[in-house]
């Protein structure tokens, strides 16, 4: 099988590449390269790569795919809103012309990957598949529009499939730290405080990077008729947490950090507890998390440890997506379209 990955030099990408390889799928990537330089750990893997704009992909591209795993995005809310028509652009319009492409090629399976956030404002009630969206962000709405029309594309040989992840965490390749639970380590880590801006009362589902690439695979090799144009809330079972359990389990780890709530944003509005077990029964027999976030914010603190991560690279523009964007703004490096001015650069893949 021939998987093409949108996305894969990205804080997921890098981790699902090596995932599929280690099953022995080959693997095709499609990015622009936009975090080169931007390594927390090594991510070399030996894969055909595509450097290209997600918004110019072209049926050549995708000559030979058998299936496409969608991660290409401005992903997450403070970069969706830094420019809400690129985000819907790229994002959902970008994202619609590719599965067009994709049916048109001939390719069977569609995997995009969506957001639990979608649910915003959903409060504390569990929620499943079929819970009303509220979105509340650029972003989600941006992913809100892209299942729709996606799904409006399935038909007998064409079968999409839409994971809506809850929000992720755990040590990547290319690392970020505006995921909250890599984020709350990382203050723990590199300061001894951990200052929430909020009453930490928001709920937040959680998935671990691996237990997620893990869900992708199950996906990727299930039936058609056990998935096709389905959406699939893909979480940690018992994975939603208040911010304050998270911040306390970072406490529990690394005692002896002081712990702030200033409360100055109140509570937030995002705040929804997902249901996960129609994806648990799916696949029930062929996965389980084997993560839970106490483990998972040992491995991340002990990967602080051991690189010697420092504040002013936790708080620089390497590891956080926004800053990274608004650095090559900054620098002409990239034109406000987000198209790449400098030489060897084609253009925006936008990556998780």
């Amino acid at each position: 099988m021939k998987v093409l990955i949108t996305g894969n030099k990205g804080y997921i990408g890098t981790v699902l590449s090596k995932a599929l390889l280690a099953q022995r799928v080959e693997v095709v990537g499609l990015d622009t390269g936009y975090y080169d330089g931007c390594n927390f750990l090594d991510d070399s893997c030996r894969i055909r790569q595509i450097a290209k704009d997600i918004r110019n992909v072209s049926k050549d591209d995708l000559r030979g795919i058998n299936a496409v795993i969608h991660l290409a995005a401005l992903s997450n809310d403070p970069m969706g809103e830094l420019n809400p028509r690129l985000t819907s652009e790229i994002n959902h319009l970008a994202s619609v012309r590719l599965a067009s492409l994709t049916r048109d090629c001939g390719v069977r399976r569609f995997i995009f990957s969506s957001s639990c956030s979608v649910y915003g404002k959903s409060g504390a009630q569990m929620i499943d598949e079929n819970g009303r969206l509220s979105p509340s962000t650029e972003y989600a709405k941006s992913k809100v529009a892209a299942e729709r029309d996606i799904a409006g594309l399935a038909n007998g040989v064409f079968s999409p499939v839409f994971l809506r992840n809850a929000t992720v965490y755990g040590i990547s390749p290319m690392l970020r730290v505006d995921l909250v639970v890599n984020n709350l380590s990382g203050w723990a880590h590199t300061t001894k405080e951990i200052r929430v801006m909020s009453d930490g009362s928001p709920w937040r589902p959680l998935i671990h990077i691996q237990d997620l690439c893990r869900a992708f695979l199950s996906v990727l090799r299930a039936p058609r008729e056990k998935v096709h144009n389905q959406i699939f809330n893909v979480g940690q079972e018992g994975g939603n947490y208040r911010v304050r359990d998270i911040v306390e389990t970072v406490k529990k780890v690394l005692p002896g950090c002081k712990i702030e709530y200033t409360g100055e944003h109140g509570p937030d509005t995002r705040t929804y507890r997902v249901n996960f077990s129609k994806f648990n029964a799916v696949f029930e027999g062929c996965f389980k998390s084997s993560w839970d976030i106490g483990k998972g914010v040992y491995e991340i603190l002990d990967n602080y440890k051991k690189s010697q991560f420092q504040k002013s690279e936790f708080l620089g523009d390497k590891f956080t997506r926004l800053k990274r964007i608004e650095k090559l703004l900054r620098e002409g490096r990239v034109d406000k379209d987000l198209f790449w001015l400098t030489p060897g650069h084609i253009g925006l893949a936008g990556v998780h």
